[in-house]
């Protein structure tokens, strides 16, 4: 059966024939993800000789993208299509489409400012918002604008407003695809209470198994690993036909692959929010949404970013429900009353609002050159953040304050793949010979603390 977003493929390859940037909006399952990449590069938008990068906000993401093209395609992974994530690279000379985290761009910036082998840009999943979203769009249209006019940018998302994007890349046109969505019963719980998380996910787990017409495999959102695990232990008894995987960021990837990929038996698959976008585990025809999600927020006490357990948004509960309705009608059981959905926001502040923009400046000023104050973000974040983070890098030796350039150390800084405190920790150990002390003290319990003293 074709996917939604075949009957606008037409209309995105003409747009981009006329304009270099382009918004699309497709609800989850639409098919943005695997077919949009493969149009632009098969209709020679990326140029002679030129590849297609899209970006993922997270690595299963981007794996699962970069294996399902090439199972489209027949290719083998690594030849015209890979796929590139921190500690796994399937690429190669030859490849023209990969699928790369939002991270990695901004690393590859560092080597390529101008990104000369690279014809289009495509960000998908824009509306996670990550600071590698927000850094990624900025740093894009910079280079558009200054030295490759030619760079085509495709923004796409499933919830996203699509007019402020737009307006950033010139007032370019929008493509929305209505997608495909079957029915999806929604279940509250009657009252709120007390009872531990895992107990809530046991009942709701076994109350759609009881369910005569339950079918599929069951999907239970919570908030982290640790939740994880709780509830792994409390469904251990459910039975032998079934199986309970767990899905979460640090999972080793053959882990990964056994919650997401068809197997032999019923699954129970225990996930983070990974699993609300970008990525389809097949066979999904039940949800558990406990409502919860931890995002990051900047620590003023650490001077780096927590994790605080939160409430989700009403887009994130739409959005995970939509998983149980994309291959047939489906059901969901929300972990919380009707009321108290009334009282969910509508979306949480995007991570350059949230956390520590350390980070996030000492690459501005290594990719622009200028004052961060003064860069083209494609929504400025607070501007007490933005003075915290040049008063941090100052004090670390990492910028020329005045100059609006890194120094020496600050380079070093920046080539580490860590928070610019941590990575000046490292740098003062191996300075003392003690490195292999410094790494240990930055990974142990509690709060890291610097060599040199601070926090």
């Amino acid at each position: 059966m074709p996917l939604p977003i075949e009957e606008v493929l037409p209309a995105i390859v003409d747009h981009l024939r006329r304009d270099p940037n382009l918004v699309v909006r497709a609800p989850p399952g639409a098919g943005k993800t695997t077919l949009v990449g493969p149009a632009v590069l098969d209709a020679g938008l990326a140029g002679d000789g030129k590849s297609v990068l899209m970006l993922e906000p997270r690595r299963i993401a981007a794996r699962a993208a970069g294996r399902k093209i090439n199972r489209d395609r027949g290719c083998r992974l690594g030849d015209e299509v890979g796929y590139q994530v921190r500690f796994d690279d399937r690429t190669s000379d030859r490849t023209r489409l990969a699928v790369i985290t939002e991270g990695l761009l901004t690393r590859r910036l560092h080597t390529d400012p101008c990104l000369e082998t690279v014809g289009a840009v495509i960000l998908d999943e824009f509306h996670e918002r990550s600071i590698h979203t927000d850094l990624a769009l900025a740093f894009l249209r910079e280079i558009q604008q200054t030295v490759r006019p030619d760079l085509r940018i495709v923004v796409m998302s499933a919830t996203m407003d699509p007019g402020p994007v737009a307006a950033f890349l010139g007032g370019c046109p929008v493509v929305e695809s209505q997608g495909r969505l079957h029915p999806v019963e929604i279940h509250w719980l009657d009252r709120g209470g007390e009872r531990p998380l895992a107990g809530r996910v046991l009942a709701a787990v076994l109350r759609a198994l009881e369910a005569p017409d339950q079918r599929g495999d069951i999907l239970v959102f919570l908030p982290g690993a640790r939740e994880i695990r709780q509830a792994q232990a409390a469904l251990a008894g459910i039975g032998d036909r079934l199986e309970v995987r767990p899905l979460y960021g640090d999972l080793p990837a053959q882990e990964q692959d056994r919650a997401i990929l068809p197997g032999p038996r019923q699954k129970i698959v225990l996930a983070t929010n990974i699993a609300e976008t970008s990525l389809t585990i097949e066979g999904v025809t039940t949800v558990v949404d406990s409502g919860l999600v931890k995002l990051q927020f900047h620590d003023p006490v650490r001077g780096l970013d927590r994790l605080d357990t939160v409430r989700i948004s009403r887009s994130s509960a739409v959005q995970r429900a939509g998983r149980a309705g994309r291959t047939g009608p489906g059901r969901v059981f929300e972990l919380w009353t009707k009321a108290e959905e009334a009282a969910l926001p509508p979306e949480h502040p995007p991570e350059i609002a949230r956390v520590d923009l350390a980070p996030a400046v000492l690459d501005v000023v290594r990719f622009s050159g200028r004052d961060p104050r003064r860069f083209c973000w494609f929504e400025p974040p607070p501007p007490a953040s933005v003075e915290r983070a040049v008063a941090v890098l100052a004090a670390l030796g990492a910028i020329d304050p005045a100059a609006h350039r890194l120094t020496e150390r600050g380079r070093l800084l920046a080539s580490l793949p860590l928070h610019p405190r941590l990575a000046s920790c490292l740098v003062e150990a191996h300075g003392l010979g003690v490195l292999e002390e410094g790494a240990l003290v930055l990974t142990g319990p509690g709060p890291p603390t610097c060599c040199c003293g601070s926090t």
